[in-house]
């Protein structure tokens, strides 16, 4: 006879709710955790989003989540070869579609009635009371090039922006919802951002410490105010004391995402938040034993070519364009030019043996076939797919090429990428402030190739705007990286689908947190919840 005074063990998923979820990069972390049997750690309840087209990648993943892993319909991978439309694969499947609609909810915090939402969120978790709350407030104002942009606007004043207290909103949800643990993500610029010479991260980790009051405080409602929850905050940096959180400081905040097995120099902070009445520590991240590098991540994607823009773009076109460096003077790369240095020798000879790749400019599909060393158990890998999505060429001045293939040129010779010094005159861009550029070093990498044997420098929505900071290191394709090298770098799987254009696709794998790292940090909320 079982014994009545124990309790059974609650195997099923932890409930977690994403807040400003972009295109779902931190709650697919959380919800490809494993958890016991053939359960999942967690599984999203609700995610919320106010951009439409991210709010379609969004949808699509949640669709793609009611499904066990490998149980995923061969619907969907005809979708992601174009056989198919959307609206066809919902259509038939419509359960799963419509629980997908249900979970991936647009809207827009701040908007959007306080109740409106608190009555969304609680439908979604159905009285849990040990659940997450995840997500990471826009971070335009914060950031040290969103405020350095800002500066350029009459009359800008950061204490007005309402971007900057898009936080209260995520408050707002831990004060009326009370989480078991919530995990806030957002740009290390929060760190020196200040309003009328107070330090803005100060005030929200005072916040974070004691949300109702902080609601409270700023002329809202809640309706727990009468339980008061309190949180303590916990780093996840394994060099910061997290079993003493009352004496860590603002830098233990910051995790480096290359530390942990993402090919990307992402430095980002991470605030884990557990509610005062839950006996449970976090641990940390764990180290990764071997850095991943940027060529492993984009191990067996297809080679392409750039675009021409402003000219004709044709494959013969592309080829002649970049060939007639050879004899090109004012460039200093031709005959008569600075030839005789290493990188000049190098340059010529890719162009001497330069050829079209086979897949041209790529597409939003293009069928391959993987060849023998591609990795298996890499993150990112579904071999149902039959080929590679999200993965085209953008189109480039034929100036812009000109330095692309310099810069990758002299990143193969030198092992770093070029400052705007090391250029020749001739490929210099046009612009007012290159004379001080190079002076001061102000933005002198502004042309930056990514080199093959270490991690990228960070993604960025940034990167929506041109490629001109993130050039692949093959010299012979002469191009800024694709939206599928961009998701790799971000640890985002081969089958996750970006939907809109190629810049919507860009902004969203920009803003997003890299699932692995994502990954990483729900395996240290759920072990602490296991306690």
């Amino acid at each position: 006879m079982a014994n009545p005074g124990r309790r059974k063990k609650n195997t099923a998923p932890v409930p977690v709710i994403d807040l400003f979820a972009g295109p779902g990069g931190l709650g697919e972390g959380f919800s490809s955790l494993p958890g016991p049997g053939e359960q999942q750690a967690f599984k999203i309840h609700l995610s919320i989003e106010k951009d439409s087209i991210a709010h379609e990648t969004l949808e699509l993943r949640a669709f793609f989540r009611q499904f066990p892993p490998g149980k995923v319909p061969e619907d969907y991978y005809r979708f992601l070869r174009q056989e198919i439309s959307r609206a066809e694969l919902f259509n038939s499947h419509r359960e799963q579609a419509e629980a997908a609609k249900a979970e991936a909810w647009r809207c827009t915090l701040g908007v959007e009635t306080a109740a409106a939402v608190r009555e969304k969120i609680s439908a979604a978790l159905g009285g849990a009371d040990r659940w997450v709350l995840i997500g990471g407030p826009p971070c335009q104002a914060y950031s040290l090039v969103g405020r350095s942009r800002n500066m350029g606007i009459k009359n800008y004043d950061l204490a007005t922006d309402p971007r900057q207290k898009l936080y209260v909103d995520y408050l707002q949800v831990i004060a009326d919802h009370a989480p078991a643990v919530f995990v806030m993500e957002n740009v290390k610029g929060l760190l020196s951002a200040k309003v009328k010479d107070a330090r803005i991260f100060e005030k929200i980790l005072s916040d974070l410490r004691s949300p109702c009051e902080a609601i409270l405080s700023e002329g809202r409602t809640t309706s727990s105010a009468s339980k008061a929850p309190k949180y303590r905050l916990h780093s996840l940096n394994p060099n910061s004391d997290h079993l003493t959180p009352g004496i860590l400081s603002p830098q233990d905040f910051v995790v480096r995402a290359e530390r942990h097995g993402v090919p990307q120099a992402r430095h980002r902070l991470i605030l884990v938040g557990i509610r005062e009445d839950i006996d449970a520590t976090p641990g940390h991240l764990q180290l990764s034993e071997k850095p991943t590098t940027l060529s492993t991540a984009l191990a067996g994607l297809p080679r392409l070519r750039s675009g021409l823009s402003g000219e004709l773009d044709g494959a013969v076109e592309w080829k002649d364009a970049l060939r007639s460096l050879i004899t090109d003077r004012c460039h200093g790369i031709g005959k008569d030019g600075r030839e005789s240095g290493e990188v000049f020798a190098r340059i010529h000879q890719v162009l001497q043996k330069l050829r079209v790749p086979a897949n041209g400019r790529g597409g939003e599909y293009i069928p391959t076939e993987r060849p023998n060393d591609f990795d298996e158990g890499g993150w990112y890998i579904d071999p149902r797919i039959g080929g590679v999505c999200n993965h085209s060429t953008r189109s480039h001045m034929r100036s812009d090429l000109y330095r692309y293939l310099f810069a990758a040129c002299f990143a193969q010779v030198n092992k770093r990428p070029p400052s705007l010094s090391d250029f020749p005159n001739g490929l210099l861009p046009k612009h007012e402030n290159v004379d001080r550029a190079i002076a001061t070093g102000h933005f002198s990498d502004r042309f930056r190739v990514q080199l093959p044997d270490r991690a990228s420098t960070t993604i960025t929505s940034h990167i929506s705007k041109d490629g001109h900071y993130y050039i692949h290191y093959d010299p012979a394709q002469c191009r800024s990286l694709t939206v599928r090298e961009a998701a790799r770098l971000q640890t985002f799987p081969d089958n996750y689908f970006f939907c809109g254009g190629r810049t919507a696709q860009y902004t969203q794998v920009g803003n997003a947190v890299p699932p692995l790292l994502a990954r990483g940090i729900a395996e240290v909320v759920y072990n602490a919840l296991k306690e």
